[in-house]
């Protein structure tokens, strides 16, 4: 079989596999389709507002915050919007509003933080997808820029890159090196309020072609700033932003790590991952120097590494992160991420927790899940708070 003949029966098999993917795309889903976020229990909802679920009651009670009326069985449920309504009045009622408006205050900076890995399958992309909707859900107003060309975390949010941005509208069209549309033009809100998304797409794996040609002409803004540039054009208008990067360190990683003020780091606790973490620090530490050299400046409020997919109880994963802290001590936070069916079920319908809901699996299950998921946020949280000189 000659090279031309394989190179054209894949070039062929990618046209064909890419038209099929469209047609049934279109086939089964409206094209208006989109995701909605389910309402929320009164004890959830107590939990996203920092409030006990009797005091919530109290509050209704008293006509101290907004309505939320009974459903036909005597309850409350709350929508994202309903949450936001009564924090901002809860915010207003008291001395303190960070108590309930928890974001940036005055010249606190954007918190960018950059959720990478060097191997696929530590959970980077679920990681993102979790910690960015617990922000939004906890009050914070939260962008998520998909730098992947898998483009994983975009269909979580209910896009279809198939289908919607055939021609423009990714991450991409903001940092491409030709006539770059406005960061503003290409961020999207999603069904989680307060959460936005600059979306990804194949069309990101251009950027890593694109870019050798680029700096040969001198092209400019070079490219590991374009992205935090494009950030900084839409900064007053959230606390935080999450960038998913894609499991390699090329020219969108690297992108990403300067344009961030924060890395956090999944591994999953085995010693092959282990093995390629060494290599992502070896190779990262090496360029992120070169660009250094340049005259770049790199200010990082913190590096954090999440143990991942964690199982308690399997002894060689126990070992392996007792090793991670032995050797990087506080890097490593406190909270892991637990290994979970309950996850894995939600994730495969590209859903979360939070969409899904306590009614439809082992409750059990579902609460162990939550928990660890609630216990790396508020971690994270207060690494965020610490780099706003908060205490």
């Amino acid at each position: 079989m000659t090279t031309e003949r394989v190179f054209a029966e894949l070039q062929g098999d990618a046209s064909t596999l890419h038209e099929s993917i469209r047609r049934h795309m279109e086939r089964n889903f409206a094209p208006d389709a989109r995701k909605y976020l389910r309402a929320f229990s009164s004890t959830e909802a107590a939990e996203f507002l920092g409030l006990a679920p009797g005091y919530l009651r109290k509050l209704h009670a008293e006509d101290k915050i907004p309505n939320v009326p009974l459903d036909d069985r005597g309850r409350r449920l709350y929508s994202a919007e309903d949450l936001a309504d009564i924090r901002l009045a809860l915010a207003r009622a008291t001395r303190d509003p960070s108590l309930y408006l928890r974001g940036r205050v005055g010249q606190d900076p954007l918190q960018i933080i950059s959720c990478v890995s060097f191997k696929g399958g530590s959970a980077k992309t679920t990681s993102t997808a979790y910690l960015s909707q617990w922000f939004a859900l906890h009050g914070y107003r939260v962008l998520v820029i998909d730098m992947d060309p898998q483009a994983s975390l975009s269909s979580m949010t209910g896009l279809r890159p198939e289908i919607n941005f055939s021609s423009q509208g990714t991450i991409y069209d903001t940092i491409r090196y030709e006539n770059p549309l406005p960061m503003a033009e290409v961020i999207r809100k999603t069904y989680f309020h307060g959460l936005d998304i600059a979306a990804g797409g194949l069309i990101l794996s251009e950027y890593e072609t694109e870019t050798p040609y680029a700096l040969r002409r001198g092209a400019e803004p070079p490219f590991y700033l374009r992205l935090r540039e494009a950030i900084h054009s839409v900064e007053a208008n959230y606390d935080l932003a999450f960038i998913d990067c894609p499991p390699q360190l090329g020219f969108l990683t690297l992108s990403a790590l300067v344009a961030s003020s924060s890395i956090l780091i999944p591994v999953v606790p085995n010693f092959i991952d282990v093995a390629s973490l060494a290599q992502f620090l070896t190779m990262t530490a090496s360029l992120l120097d070169t660009i250094r050299d340049a005259g770049m400046t790199l200010d990082y409020a913190f590096l954090r590494y999440l143990v991942s997919r964690f199982e308690p109880s399997d002894g060689p994963q126990a070992q392996v992160a007792g090793l991670l802290r032995a050797n990087f001590g506080k890097r490593v936070m406190t909270e892991a991420f637990l290994k979970s069916t309950a996850i894995s079920d939600a994730g495969l319908t590209h859903q979360t927790l939070f969409e899904v809901g306590r009614g439809n699996m082992n409750r059990n299950t579902y609460d162990r899940a939550m928990e660890s998921v609630n216990a790396v946020a508020r971690e994270l949280e207060q690494e965020i708070h610490a780099a706003w000189g908060r205490h």
